[in-house]
């Protein structure tokens, strides 16, 4: 037992953070990206046009979207739902949705969907539009997204567990570490450069005050997502644990509805879509959805919804329900789940950041980087402190193996992780087109490039290794810009000349994160190589510099 509760808070802290700090680092830097998920894929798939921001003519609603009931009664006369999304600004996908069809037939026995189609119609005309170009097949900004709770290699069921622990580890660390820190908002504004140790420790506060309240919801939301996995014991009391008992449960919780076949709505839409506009202002109707719930006295329904964005239930925007025959209004249904299910939707949007606008996204992002700071600054910290313990023992001839393993660990994660996310990008551009799991790949090269900076990691004396990774990941971000002006025709000033923000603001972005490494690599590379140079020591150069 330590001496005091602070002590053993401290103590807490540090051990808590040092046994998950490389997964929580990994965790953080492919999972901040996602706020940008939607952009990143547009990246990603260079051969779609940009998006043209045509609305339907107040004039010609009626007539364009009588064209598209015909169509859709043309293509599935049988069908279970028919959707028209009208043309609108979304958060979810981000951007401009064109006006579309989709439609949705009948499950087949022992099948939980049926077959869907969509189709692209010109909003001026409601004629139908050519299929959009075949883009490449590419993991995009999801796939990164996803990779920072699914881990990629392990089986879903263990990446999210282990995910779970190292976040409820976090979230262990981040209260201890406020209790241990008795002047915390004190040292938030103190840094001494140049100090070693304390130089370490005045980094580590600074950024983990910066954002502590973004740090504590993110970890939190992060265990409600999969609450039920972590904390099954109550659903499957009153449930059950099998895969049938979870299925009701989560029909019951979702409220989800069997749909049954419907005929053509006699009521006028474009009269409703009027309606809803009145109430809700130009170009904010998502879509418009026809359908029929199985049941007895159950009669089809108009469903207009509004486009999602600007409040925390992201997930249940405003909707108005008619009958289809009658045009009469239908009540409103209640929302599934209740107030602990609206809850629960207000964490996991909190988490997700998508109620943000452009501004805010940008405030997650930095608040992601920040948290990769602390959790960076925190391991370095570790190790100077274990390496001056070391070398104060009189054992400065010895190689402590462990001090000698985090050192390894954190410089292959740090300057090394960064680099593989680069190596992402790179392969996008550079893989064939035509290569067989093109996506798989993309992965592949992330990974490989990730192993290949642990080899380098522990081939080179580490204050090199640290100096010449961070500068080989300013150089992986500061290429991402070329390879793609020289693979494609979306360069840099092509995209600024035509306005288009998704890949000009992605290219720029990348020569930041490079600005930002090669700042690193300055900064460490006059503190630990004057060292190492004047007395090579390749296994403890990085704690003698740094400390």
């Amino acid at each position: 037992m330590k001496e005091g509760f602070r002590q053993c808070m401290a103590w807490l802290h540090t051990w808590t953070g040092l046994v998950v700090g490389w997964v929580l680092f990994f965790v953080f830097a492919t999972g901040t990206p996602g706020y940008f998920q939607y952009d990143i894929t547009r990246w990603m798939q260079p051969e779609r046009p940009q998006v043209q921001r045509v609305a339907i003519p107040e004039a010609d609603r009626a007539q364009v979207l009588g064209r598209a009931l015909d169509r859709l009664e043309q293509l599935a006369p049988a069908a279970n739902s028919w959707r028209i999304t009208l043309p609108h600004e979304s958060l979810s996908p981000r951007g401009w949705q064109e006006f579309s069809i989709r439609w949705e037939e009948a499950p087949k026995p022992g099948h939980e969907r049926g077959v869907s189609g969509s189709e692209r119609l010109d909003p001026r005309t409601g004629a139908l539009l050519a299929g959009e170009v075949q883009p490449r097949a590419t993991a995009g900004g999801f796939g990164l997204y996803r990779m920072h709770y699914m881990l990629h290699y392990l089986p879903y069921d263990w990446a999210i567990r282990l995910v779970g622990n190292c976040t409820m580890l976090m979230l262990l660390a981040m209260l201890s570490g406020v209790v241990a820190h008795k002047r915390i908002f004190k040292d938030f504004f103190t840094f001494r450069p140049g100090k070693g140790q304390r130089s370490w420790l005045d980094a580590h506060n600074a950024v983990s005050v910066m954002a502590l309240p973004f740090f504590l919801m993110i970890t939190y939301s992060g265990l409600v997502f999969f609450l039920f996995t972590y904390m099954p014991a109550g659903r499957d009391v009153q449930y059950g644990s099998n895969q049938a008992a979870n299925k009701a449960f989560y029909d019951e919780l979702l409220d989800r509805h069997a749909h049954a076949p419907f005929a053509r709505p006699k009521a006028d839409i474009a009269a409703l879509v009027d309606q809803a506009e009145k109430r809700w202002g130009p170009d904010r109707i998502a879509s418009v959805v026809v359908e029929r719930h199985v049941g007895d006295g159950e009669v089809a329904e108009i469903v207009i919804t509004h486009a999602q964005g600007g409040q925390l239930d992201f997930w249940n925007p405003a909707k108005l329900r008619f009958d289809a025959d009658t045009g009469a209004p239908l009540p409103a249904e209640p929302n599934p789940g209740g107030d602990a299910r609206l809850t629960q939707s207000v964490m996991l949007n909190l988490h997700e950041g998508l109620f943000a606008g452009i501004w805010g996204r940008w405030l997650y992002f930095v608040a992601g980087l920040l948290g990769c700071a602390m959790i960076g600054t925190g391991l370095v910290l570790w190790t100077v402190k274990r390496r001056r313990h070391h070398l104060a023992s009189g054992r400065e001839a010895d190689e402590h193996f462990g001090v000698r393993l985090v050192e390894i660990l954190n410089v292959a994660t740090i300057a090394g992780l960064p680099l593989a996310l680069a190596a992402y990008f790179w392969a996008n551009r550079l893989l064939p087109l035509e290569i067989a799991d093109r996506s798989a790949w993309e992965f592949h090269a992330v990974f490989a490039a990730w192993m290949g900076t642990l080899f380098y990691a522990m081939a080179r004396p580490l204050a090199r290794a640290w100096v010449e990774l961070l500068w080989g990941s300013c150089l992986a971000f500061a290429l991402v810009p070329v390879i793609n002006a020289l693979t494609t025709g979306r360069h840099l000033a092509n995209s600024l000349a035509a306005g288009d923000w998704v890949f000009a603001g992605f290219d720029l972005t990348q020569l930041g994160l490079a600005a930002l490494f090669a700042l690193m690599a300055v900064k460490v590379q006059r503190r630990l190589l004057p060292a190492s140079q004047k007395t090579p020591q390749p296994h403890s150069t990085t704690a003698k510099g740094a400390a």
